[in-house]
């Protein structure tokens, strides 16, 4: 087994250990040759602990199946993930199994072998699959991708609770405490009681942590913002819904308001400022998954044991989480998609996906809801508990949204990586301009997109 391309910056060290082995179900690949070759390209984990689970998990399916499972791990530094799945179907010759970030799957759709078979006998055992993996990964009427545990996140907010409650006066952890039900005051967790929370805490020398750049972070947090406020951009027909829109306007001006809060540099923020921020105890709340907390109990351990996790604010039309699934896709061009479907399959199933986020300390999501009960989340610390309300339990994060869904992911993909909604707040915040002018510019943006 090989790392391919870029060494993955440390993000952590430390993980735990895996959980015992899972029976290994066995399936028809020896018609293929007994000595098969399957050949991997894996997301190289932020946790590095998450690249040795996945060798084991690969190595006890290789072995029951006699199959030669080969891996690289392939690093997102440098977009070099996307460089290899641009290179290789481009080549129409690579791994057998390659991780596709969120929007791949739409992109390579035509180039990706269907497997709905693999999606619907793990549909049948865990329920349905997420809705927002399903418009990532569904298209032409079939799943062109599995969607994986290994890479998968939510951002929710982390929060020092113990600034939270001496400037904010909240108590999030009585709030959402380590337990199903919800504590007294949870029903008043929204962005009005975030907004004065936020203005309390930037008074005090905390503020929060909230990137309105460019990047993944910022966009996410700000497009999921919207959706609460019911304020889509673009209709599932790719028909532009900014001009005239009373519940874009309230998102908006909210997120003006807010952005008085924060500190000054947010608008220059990449993925990893917010995570400094919280790390080097200067912020009292992001949005993320436990990485930061991770580093943090690494690194400044007195910041680590102060920080909870709260589902995201609800917003007048609901409450949602940002979500940014990665997924296994299998190349048309594949030479063993028999094997390879297995092996996904088995990745997929309970006792797998455990191991894998078990060992990433709660950072890696599965797709189902019915695996929101692993017990890492219940006994990760410290605190012990820190991380129960991190993933989406039916009580706390409500539905999962990707930034600038419904509208056709071909469209929506751009308007996500130009990040739309964080420069459209930019221009009022930063740029001088009215509201009507940052939103005319934003429809302009959006309609080309729909024409190209």
């Amino acid at each position: 087994m090989t790392r391919y391309g870029m060494t993955r910056r440390a993000a952590l060290r430390a993980g735990l250990a895996g959980a015992a082995g899972a029976a290994l179900p066995v399936f028809n690949v020896h018609g293929q040759g007994s000595a098969g070759v399957l050949r991997c390209g894996f997301w190289d984990h932020w946790v590095p602990a998450g690249n040795g689970v996945m060798r084991e998990l690969c190595k006890e399916w290789g072995d029951k199946n006699r199959v030669d499972v080969q891996i690289d791990f392939i690093t997102s530094v440098g977009n070099q993930t996307l460089l290899t799945i641009a290179a290789q179907a481009q080549a129409r010759s690579g791994h057998d199994i390659l991780a596709f970030p969120t929007w791949e799957p739409s992109a390579h759709a035509r180039l990706l072998e269907p497997v709905d078979d693999v999606v619907g006998r793990l549909q049948q055992k865990y329920g349905a699959i997420t809705p927002a993996a399903e418009y990532l990964a569904k298209r032409e009427g079939a799943w062109r991708g599995v969607p994986a545990i290994a890479g998968t996140q939510i951002k929710p907010a982390c929060i020092r609770f113990d600034l939270f409650q001496e400037h904010a006066g909240i108590d999030i952890r009585s709030m959402w405490p380590a337990r199903p039900e919800r504590g007294p005051g949870a029903e008043t967790w929204n962005w009005d009681t975030f907004l004065t929370a936020a203005e309390k805490c930037h008074a005090a020398g905390f503020p929060f942590g909230l990137p309105m750049g460019q990047f993944s972070d910022a966009v996410d947090w700000v497009g999921t913002l919207f959706r609460s406020f019911g304020a889509q951009m673009m209709d599932e027909d790719g028909k532009v819904t900014v001009r005239n829109n009373p519940k874009l306007r309230q998102a908006v001006e909210y997120c003006i308001r807010l952005s008085k809060f924060l500190p000054n540099d947010v608008w220059a923020w990449d993925d990893a400022s917010n995570n400094r921020a919280l790390i080097s105890g200067r912020s009292a709340l992001i949005f993320n998954p436990p990485s930061a907390w991770a580093v943090a109990r690494r690194d400044n351990p007195q910041v680590a044991e102060k920080c909870w996790y709260a589902p995201f604010p609800a917003g007048p039309e609901g409450r949602f989480a940002p979500y940014l699934p990665f997924f296994w896709g299998i190349w048309s061009f594949s030479r063993n998609k028999t094997a390879a479907k297995g092996l996904i399959e088995f990745l997929s199933e309970r006792t797998s996906a455990e191991r894998q986020t078990t060992i990433t300390s709660g950072y890696d999501m599965p797709p189902f809801q019915s695996m929101s009960d692993f017990k890492v989340w219940e006994t990760e610390g410290p605190p012990t508990g820190f991380a129960y309300n991190y993933p989406n339990k039916p009580h706390q994060q409500g539905q999962l949204h990707v930034t600038f869904a419904p509208a056709p992911a071909e469209i929506a993909v751009q308007a996500y990586n130009q990040a739309i909604n964080t420069k459209m707040i930019a221009r009022i915040a930063q740029g001088g301009q009215s509201i009507d002018q940052a939103m005319a510019w934003a429809e302009g943006e959006l309609r080309n997109f729909a024409r190209g």
